[in-house]
């Protein structure tokens, strides 16, 4: 990936606004968002304010859970751009739901200042607490707000004390991009004018994944190179549904005996299952099939899908998940679940399969034809290509134009 341009002191357009961002405490946090806006800061300035939850005695619980909320430094330079991660307070429990005010506060002079410095956009991703906290600041501030959609929304938008402040947010934002028709939908029933609303999909950086030699990579990971290959890509949580596909395994291994299932990831946020998944292989006598390779850093991650046979992913839910593309610039086809925006981007039948959540059935036929498939690689490869960042980041650049040319009260901003 090309050098985003460096936001000197009096050079900022836009502020990224994301609690969910690569650090150094949580390196894999957000890779998608800093792919997608660190690619816009070649054409505007920008900088990142990544706010942190916080409360008194937090580092007691680090004692118990070592990963707790680590935490980043207050300020980072990331490809010459600077990322802030001011605190906000974030008690655990019910009192989660006042982390929209909470994150404003916290985040209010850091942006008060960036607006002296030439802030004009405050490009918010997640519309709770995130895009809540963002409109807040932008009217404090006379800012416009962008929101996009990412896939949390969606239970979120059943939470009956969350779904009215969520439609407060996107109703109040300039503009409510989503990574998936979907999302867009949401969006529309949470009552977004539908001309507010658009679909910015996630791109693929086919310069980072692409296909390496099976044989090499095969020997590199001591795979056997007649064997047949599945791989996962994502977070050890149950969301994700690795345990799902593990549970196929039994069964698969009856029509291919030399299948062998690869999984790169580990813990999140969200949770870790790893001494689950640990577990369940061993209880199923797949210790020798299974390998969990842990976290893998982005350009180390085409090694396990160039050396696999098809992509599966059995998750619950999904706005628009990048690593479908990864794995087609891999030239892998890919078994995913009908929801969120998965069958958006696996469109096309030789693209890989749909199949409903939530049953094993389908979803054990469906890696068993997936695995006796002669694939088209090459259209497969095709469609990642045309997948690529560039167009996305037009699409943004030509709305963040849009936005930043309007009157304040033309950009959907209630100064008060």
């Amino acid at each position: 990936m090309a050098e985003a341009r460096p936001a000197e002191s009096g050079q900022v357009d836009l502020v990224v606004f994301s609690s969910l961002f690569p650090s150094t405490a949580r390196p894999g946090a957000g890779l998608f968002i800093r792919e997608r806006m660190f690619r816009v800061a070649r054409h505007r300035p920008l900088a990142v304010v990544s706010p942190q939850p916080w409360f008194p005695g937090q580092s007691l619980i680090r004692m118990l859970r070592p990963g707790y909320r680590p935490q980043a430094p207050a300020l980072e330079i990331q490809q010459g751009i600077r990322v802030y991660h001011p605190r906000f307070l974030s008690v655990p429990g019910w009192l989660r739901q006042f982390d929209g005010w909470s994150m404003a506060l916290g985040s209010f002079f850091l942006l008060r200042r960036l607006k002296a410095e030439g802030a004009r956009l405050i490009d918010a991703h997640f519309a709770y607490p995130d895009g809540e906290a963002a409109t807040r600041l932008g009217r404090w501030l006379g800012l416009p707000v962008t929101i996009t959609l990412r896939g949390t929304e969606v239970p979120h938008s059943r939470n009956p004390v969350l779904r009215p402040r969520m439609a407060r947010a996107l109703q109040q934002a300039a503009r409510v991009f989503s990574v998936s028709d979907s999302l867009r939908q949401l969006a529309l029933q949470l009552g977004v004018a539908a001309d507010k609303t658009e679909v910015v999909g996630n791109g693929v950086d086919t310069t980072r994944f692409y296909p390496l030699d099976r044989q090499a990579t095969r020997a590199e990971l001591g795979i056997p190179q007649d064997a047949e290959v599945l791989v996962s890509v994502g977070g050890l949580v149950e969301r994700k549904g690795m345990h799902r596909v593990i549970d196929c395994l039994p069964a698969l291994l009856e029509r291919h005996p030399d299948l062998h299932y690869l999984v790169a990831g580990g813990g999140s946020p969200e949770g870790d299952m790893r001494a689950e998944l640990d577990a369940q292989v061993k209880r199923l006598g797949l210790t020798d099939r299974v390998r969990l390779l842990g976290n893998l850093p982005p350009d180390e991650l085409k090694t396990p899908l160039s050396a696999s046979d098809v992509f599966v992913l059995a998750t619950r839910n999904e706005g628009w998940a990048n690593v479908f593309l990864e794995a087609m610039a891999c030239g892998l086809p890919v078994v995913t679940t009908d929801v969120g925006g998965n069958a958006e981007v696996v469109c096309r039948a030789e693209l890989g399969t749909i199949v409903p959540f939530g049953d094993p059935a389908a979803l054990q036929q469906a890696l068993d034809a997936a695995l006796a498939k002669d694939w088209d690689r090459d259209a497969i490869l095709e469609y990642a290509q045309a997948n690529q960042w560039d167009t996305r980041v037009a699409q943004l650049l030509r709305a963040f134009d849009r936005i930043t040319n309007l009157a304040p009260v033309e950009a959907g901003l209630a100064v008060k």
